[in-house]
């Protein structure tokens, strides 16, 4: 941990931040390493490096004892992504597999659980799919159709931006089952395995390479069992999730902030120009001083959220979360673009990592609810 504030974690959790930062040098900890294992960027997942996190047992750290997992804390969750994230372990999956495995933890069916969840500790990589091409950060405005028929549930419509999709075990499907109530109601959760017929998965390329994708369904039959909690209470299952998806991206963006940080620390420090080192100079020392500042912040309040999730596990954070969310993306993005400024044209130039950073946090303000969406969840909890 690179912090020298004392934000209460256990000897435990210490080693445990420990252990992932070796992991992260000794597979990754080099440019040439992280080529060879994301084919120069185009990827951001290595399923084998993934596979040697999960036998590690880090992969359950969200998981119940009795599917084989740790039973780890958001705290112990938010140490391993901010770890990870800042050793750029290239495991694009763990976000959305977090995310996906907390709801069927919560809601899934005991035969879902024993897939899903005993598949995550095994090193299964599974995805989330709930945006269409009309209803994006509105959310409840979708229209891709879940019909009950006798053989099961028939499956229509084009799902978007889905991500991990092209490598995930399985999906979890946001769907419209009714159209009685508001907008809200009438929406469940399904359990999709990636192989049904039915469904097509097509890449979406992007600034970041493969990461997100169209799926498009086409009378795709899902047995009568893949309705994951309860049929027409999809909205209100995903709202109980809201605490963990924005700590995880929150966890996610914190590691990026500090290796972008430390990346651009180590340029300035190097770096000479007009006879002494760039980071000498005052305008660049006061520059460095704020960002560092912004990190620390911006840390304490990751954890600080993690700790209200933990001692209240049945309570919705939806200020907190979004603040933590909001403030962690718009830091590591500052961070990020700030890094670039004070590289000069090296920042721009793909042989060093920070053109990488700016791709990743340029697009984390938009996922997992766009900052916009969060400033408005933030400002409506104070009755605006």
């Amino acid at each position: 941990m690179s912090s020298s504030l004392d934000l209460g974690f256990t000897a435990e959790q210490r080693d445990f931040a420990q252990a992932v930062a070796d992991f992260c040098r000794r597979e990754c900890g080099t440019r040439e390493q992280r080529d060879a294992l994301t084919h120069h960027g185009q990827h951001n997942h290595n399923q084998a490096l993934y596979e040697k996190m999960a036998e590690l047992g880090w992969i359950g750290v969200m998981v119940p004892e009795e599917y084989g997992g740790a039973a780890g804390s958001m705290v112990d969750t938010c140490i391993l992504l901010e770890e990870a994230s800042r050793g750029m372990a290239p495991i694009g999956g763990i976000g959305p597999t977090f995310i996906t495995g907390a709801a069927y933890a919560k809601f899934g069916t005991e035969a879902q659980k024993q897939e899903v969840l005993g598949g995550i500790v095994r090193g299964a990589s599974e995805s989330i799919s709930m945006s269409e091409p009309e209803a994006g950060s509105d959310v409840a405005n979708l229209s891709c159709r879940a019909e009950k028929t006798s053989d099961g549930w028939l499956i229509n419509g084009q799902k978007t931006w889905c991500s991990n999709a092209h490598f995930a075990e399985n999906i979890l499907l946001v769907a419209r089952t009714s159209r009685t109530g508001a907008k809200h109601e009438g929406l469940t959760m399904f359990h999709v395995p990636v192989g049904v017929d039915g469904l097509k998965i097509s890449g979406i390329d992007t600034m970041g390479g493969k990461e997100v994708n169209d799926l498009y369904f086409t009378d795709c039959l899902l047995p009568e069992d893949a309705v994951i909690g309860e049929v027409d209470n999809g909205w209100m299952q995903l709202m109980t999730g809201l605490n963990i998806e924005r700590l995880i991206l929150a966890a996610m963006m914190l590691g990026v902030a500090e290796r972008a940080f430390a990346d651009t620390l180590k340029f300035v420090t190097e770096r000479k120009q007009f006879g002494r080192p760039v980071g000498s100079f005052q305008a660049m020392r006061h520059r460095l001083a704020d960002l560092a500042t912004e990190i620390e912040c911006s840390r304490l309040l990751v954890y600080s959220v993690a700790r209200l999730v933990d001692e209240n596990p049945t309570k919705l954070f939806p200020r907190e979360a979004s603040m933590a969310k909001l403030k962690l993306t718009e830091t590591a993005k500052k961070v990020a673009l700030e890094g670039m400024q004070m590289m000069g044209g090296y920042g721009y130039a793909t042989e060093f990592d920070m053109e990488q950073h700016v791709r990743t946090t340029l697009v984390s303000s938009i996922y997992g609810g766009t900052n916009e969406i969060q400033r408005d969840i933030i400002g409506k909890s104070y009755g605006l």
